[in-house]
């Protein structure tokens, strides 16, 4: 079940080489049109995929809180379909997102700026100028989606395993790069220990999900969340006993939990606020 995680800069020419890859090796290409098609059944409208995919998140107020909730139910999707194995994921932190697996290719894909910009030029017909623009906010926006996201930073290399400059070597040579090394014996070697990692993902994944979707956390702040085979621990600060109480029992309430270890502390930090 080996997984192949797609990184780009926008016009490096990386959509046609995981698209080509995944045909190639028989592989699900998730990617926007894929997420999309399976929105509805999490719970995402297309105006929220819109809006949260692939954006920095936030959390202070109740609408932002809904926004995380979606950018969760984006990845619930991406591991849903990772879980099975044999997919290519195409951005979206997916490397990120499945960190702790071994059975993973992370690859990552760069060019030369004025050349993205002439490719992205002519596929959209648009102005080199509005190119540049567009290829700039687009690197910003992934880049600080990393940044605040996962807290690293999107052109270290050290996090991925294969990086590419598409100026350099051509789409053939490339895809059979990609396809001789998703071979190496490490990674399906790794199958087996990848599954039970990506199913404490999704679990965690859940349980924030429903955290910051209850209106009765109206003020909640994402707890730290860890798994071990059932036993789920959660640390963090909240503002009342009521809203303490009620959070570990919608934790409890997630099906494959078994059993809760707490650390909330009770801090009202508004109240302080107002003193100040």
């Amino acid at each position: 079940m080996a997984i192949i995680t797609v990184s780009r800069e926008m016009g490096t020419g990386a959509y046609q080489i995981a698209s080509e890859i995944a045909q190639k090796l028989k592989y699900t290409l998730i990617d926007g049109a894929r997420i999309k098609s399976l929105a509805a059944k999490y719970g995402l409208t297309p105006e929220m995929l819109q809006m949260v995919d692939e954006k920095p998140p936030s959390y202070v107020t109740a609408e932002d809180r809904k926004r995380a909730a979606a950018l969760n139910a984006i990845e619930l999707i991406i591991l849903d379909l990772a879980r099975k194995g044999n997919v290519v994921i195409y951005g979206r932190g997916g490397q990120d997102l499945l960190k702790d697996c071994r059975n993973v290719l992370r690859l990552r894909f760069i060019a030369d700026f004025e050349e993205r910009v002439e490719r992205f030029a002519e596929r959209e017909w648009i102005d080199p100028d509005m190119a540049r623009s567009l290829i700039r906010r687009s690197d910003h926006q992934r880049g600080g989606f990393i940044h605040f996201y996962f807290d690293r930073d999107w052109h270290d290399p050290n996090h991925y395993d294969l990086v590419f400059n598409t100026s350099r070597l051509s789409q053939s040579t490339i895809v059979d790069c990609i396809a001789a090394t998703i071979k190496e014996p490490a990674i399906k070697e790794s199958d087996k220990q990848s599954a039970a990692i990506i199913d404490s993902v999704i679990l965690s994944k859940k349980i924030e999900t429903a955290l910051l979707n209850a209106p009765v956390l109206e003020d909640y702040r994402p707890f730290t969340i860890s798994i071990n085979k059932g036993t789920v621990s959660i640390s963090g600060y909240i503002v009342s006993e009521a809203q303490k109480a009620a959070a570990i029992a919608i934790v409890k309430s997630i099906k494959g939990v078994t059993s809760v270890i707490e650390d909330i502390h009770v801090f009202d930090y508004k109240a302080y606020k107002e003193k100040m």
